[in-house]
């Protein structure tokens, strides 16, 4: 992973973002229901706390479950939610060390197609189908992990051009427009709400 990534808005944490395939996948995982910097600030945060430059899987998925929350839950906290997000950052990290040794670049590193890389990015813990298409759109669009069909198995968040999530963002200008992207979601989501009551 070479590319440089503006998604933690923090020259540190998306520097860890760009450098570490593990990194990247855990600030996905993070994102939600906290705002988008920082859930990708996470991995920084976790890896300091952990002295560490970069986070190994196989250190966090054999890390005490308590002593990992204490970690996420320490002041700042890493997510809103950090009990139940330190379990789930495990949990992704014991996956990867079961299925690809602990290297999460391993999960998309041969995937012969879109379909198939989709396919394993679903099957991580916490990864559902969005939050798999958004991380394929990523690496596609800003990694360079292309296999065939990667644009249509990512759906919306493959296409060129779009400003629809993290894929989209290489700086503060592109995030205003994400975020001016989702705030548009939400209200005609709320306006198609009042229509059906």
């Amino acid at each position: 992973m070479d590319r440089a990534l503006h998604l933690a808005q923090q020259d540190a944490a998306d520097e860890l973002l760009s450098r570490s395939p593990l990194a990247a996948l855990v600030g996905m995982l993070l994102d939600q229901q906290i705002p988008m910097e920082w859930a990708f600030t996470g991995p920084y945060t976790l890896a300091q706390r952990l002295g560490r430059d970069d986070l190994d899987a196989h250190e966090i998925a054999a890390y005490d479950p308590e002593a990992l929350v204490e970690l996420f839950s320490r002041k700042p906290a890493v997510h809103r939610y950090p009990g139940s997000m330190a379990k789930r950052v495990q949990q992704l990290c014991q996956y990867l060390v079961e299925h690809h040794d602990g290297e999460a670049s391993a999960v998309w590193r041969d995937a012969a197609s879109g379909p198939e890389l989709l396919g394993r990015l679903v099957d991580l813990p916490g990864f559902g189908k969005q939050k798999a298409q958004i991380f394929l759109a990523l690496l596609g669009k800003q990694f360079g992990v292309r296999p065939r069909g990667w644009r249509e198995a990512a759906g919306a968040y493959g296409e060129e051009g779009s400003y629809r999530s993290v894929a989209d963002i290489t700086g503060p200008e592109s995030l205003e427009r994400v975020r001016a992207y989702k705030q548009e979601v939400k209200r005609a989501a709320k306006k198609a709400g009042v229509k059906k009551a």
